[in-house]
C-alpha cells in the first residue's frame, strides 16, 4: 500500500496562510468596531451642537424694562437744540439720570387761552417772538437729577412730607419777566400773590425730601409764578420794555380772564417719563 505524505514545508506554508488570513479578519473586524465607536462618540457632540443652535434661535429678547434698569453708561448721547426749539439743557443728559421736579399743574380755561393768543401776537408786533408753554404749572422745586434706583424711595419720602399739607387756592394777575440761571431762556410769567404763605409751607415740606437725598432745595426768596411763554437767550431787557403794554392788555380784558386762579389740590412730581401724584387734604 502506498501512503502519501506531505512535506513539512508545505504544511508550514499552509499553516502560515491560515494564520495570516485570521489576522487580516481580526484587523478588519477591529477597524469596523473602531469606526462604529467613533461614529457613536460623535453623535452626542453633534446633537449638543444642534440643540445649542436651536436655543440661540428660539431665545426670547430681554424685556425693555429690564434693560432700562441697567443702562449702558458709556452709550453716546447727542444734544441738538434745534430739535427742542433752541432750548439747551441745564445739565448734561446721561443714561440713568432722570430730570426731576415738583409742581402744581394749571389747566387753563378757554378765556385764558384766548388771552395768551393776544399776548403772543402783541409781543410779536413789538419784535419779540415768544413760544407758548406746552403745559402750565407752578414750580415747587428746582429741577434736580435722580438716579433710577432713587425714584421710588424719593416718591415715598415726598408723599410722607406732603401728608400734612392742606388744599388751598392761589391767584396770579401781575406779569413778570424771568430768566433761568444759565441765561439760555427768558420767560414771561404771571406772579402769584394771594396764596404765597401756603406755598411756603409746601416748599418747606418738599425741601425736607430734597435735603434727605442731598439735592438742591428751592430758592431762598421765591417768586411763585406760572410761566406762560418763553424765548431763547437772555431777552430780559427787551421783554421788560414791552411788559407794561402786555400788562395793560391783561388788565383791560372784559371776559374775567385778567387773573389766573390755581386750585392747589394735588402736587405732582415728574421724573423722566413718570409722574407721581400727591393729593392734599381737603
Amino acid at each position: 500500500m502506498l501512503v502519501g505524505y506531505s512535506s513539512s514545508s508545505e504544511d508550514d506554508g499552509e499553516a502560515g496562510s491560515k494564520a495570516e488570513a485570521t489576522k487580516t479578519r481580526r484587523r478588519s473586524s477591529q477597524k469596523s468596531v473602531n469606526n462604529e465607536d467613533e461614529s457613536n462618540a460623535d453623535f452626542p457632540t453633534k446633537k449638543k451642537a444642534k440643540l445649542k443652535d436651536l436655543a440661540l434661535k428660539t431665545r426670547l429678547p430681554v424685556p425693555g424694562c429690564l434693560l432700562d434698569m441697567f443702562p449702558d453708561e458709556d452709550a453716546p448721547q447727542t444734544e441738538d437744540s434745534s430739535l427742542h426749539g433752541g432750548r439747551i439743557r441745564s445739565f448734561k443728559h446721561e443714561r440713568g439720570n432722570w430730570a426731576t421736579y415738583v409742581y402744581f399743574p394749571y389747566h387753563p380755561e378757554e378765556e385764558f387761552e384766548s388771552l395768551m393768543e393776544e399776548l403772543l401776537l402783541l409781543s410779536q408786533t413789538r419784535g419779540l417772538v415768544l413760544t407758548l408753554q406746552e403745559e402750565f404749572h407752578l414750580s415747587l422745586s428746582q429741577t434736580v437729577v435722580l438716579r433710577h434706583h432713587w425714584i421710588q424711595p424719593f416718591a415715598q419720602s415726598l408723599r410722607r412730607s406732603l401728608s400734612h399739607c392742606k388744599r388751598f387756592l392761589c391767584s396770579a394777575e401781575r406779569l413778570k419777566v424771568y430768566c433761568n440761571a444759565e441765561k439760555t431762556r427768558t420767560f414771561l410769567g404771571m406772579e402769584v400773590s394771594p396764596g404765597h404763605a401756603q406755598l411756603l409751607d409746601i416748599i418747606q415740606a418738599v425741601d425736607k425730601t430734597m435735603t434727605e437725598f442731598q439735592l438742591e432745595t428751592f430758592y431762598k426768596d421765591p417768586s411763585f409764578h406760572v410761566s406762560l411763554a418763553w424765548c431763547v437767550g437772555d431777552q430780559t431787557e427787551k421783554m421788560k420794555q414791552i411788559l407794561q403794554e402786555l400788562q395793560s392788555l391783561v388788565d383791560n380784558r372784559e371776559d374775567g380772564a385778567s387773573s389766573l386762579i390755581l386750585d392747589c389740590a394735588e402736587a405732582r412730581c415728574r421724573t423722566g417719563n413718570k409722574t407721581f401724584r400727591f393729593p392734599l387734604e381737603a
